[in-house]
């Protein structure tokens, strides 16, 4: 019985590579944001034409376009999301079922605002990605096109890494290097080793 696991965290604190360690180990994961990308260049272009006139160019979903259509319009935004989430947790419960179908011990839903949308309830534990806020801005504010006020204004949408780590089952501290989280991505593992999942089972059956 496959166990899945949520991997979440705030912007800036090492998600994607924490995740990308984990795919080192072997351990499948869905990464929600590849799964919006892929659907931006499939089954979401159409509707997204239909309801964003502009969005589409070609065969794709223009995210400059998109993001322009809908910022600073909440409705616009949730009508967005309205569209690409259903998608996105049609394939999470596909992803969930073939990891199930293989006999995968482990399964990782690696998903920036899992915590935000209730996410963990289709998962049987939490790893929260983290790092102290003065590491967290400066890997940000490095970014190209980056700024404070972009980044104040992000972090607002999110929730606190401190509420995000007091809801942890699991934490990986990417602020003492590379070395430092591998070794927590193992002991992670270590704890994991064995232990059959229940909830997500569940969630993904009933495509809850």
């Amino acid at each position: 019985m496959t166990f899945i696991l949520g991997l979440t965290g705030s912007i800036g604190m090492g998600k994607s590579t924490t995740s990308a360690m984990f795919r080192a180990r072997g351990i499948p994961v869905h990464d929600a944001d590849a799964a919006v990308h892929a659907l931006y260049r499939g089954r979401a272009v159409a509707p997204i034409a239909a309801a964003f006139p502009g969005a589409v160019v070609g065969a794709a979903v223009d995210r400059a376009r998109l993001s322009a259509a809908v910022v600073g319009q909440p409705e616009k935004l949730h009508a967005l999301e309205a569209l690409i989430h259903p998608l996105v947790r049609e394939d999470e419960v596909a992803f969930i079922e073939c990891c199930r179908a293989a006999g995968e011990d482990i399964a990782i839903l690696d998903i920036p605002l899992l915590l935000e949308t209730g996410g963990e309830s289709r998962c049987d534990a939490v790893v929260v990605i983290t790092a102290p806020a003065d590491v967290q801005r400066a890997r940000v504010l490095a970014r190209p096109e980056m700024t404070a006020a972009k980044l104040d204004a992000i972090l607002a949408r999110q929730m606190p890494d401190a509420e995000k780590r007091r809801r942890a089952h699991f934490l990986v501290d990417t602020s003492r290097g590379l070395l430092a989280a591998e070794r927590q991505v193992g002991s992670i593992l270590q704890a994991l080793a064995g232990r059959p999942g229940r909830r997500g089972q569940d969630k993904a059956a009933g495509h809850a």
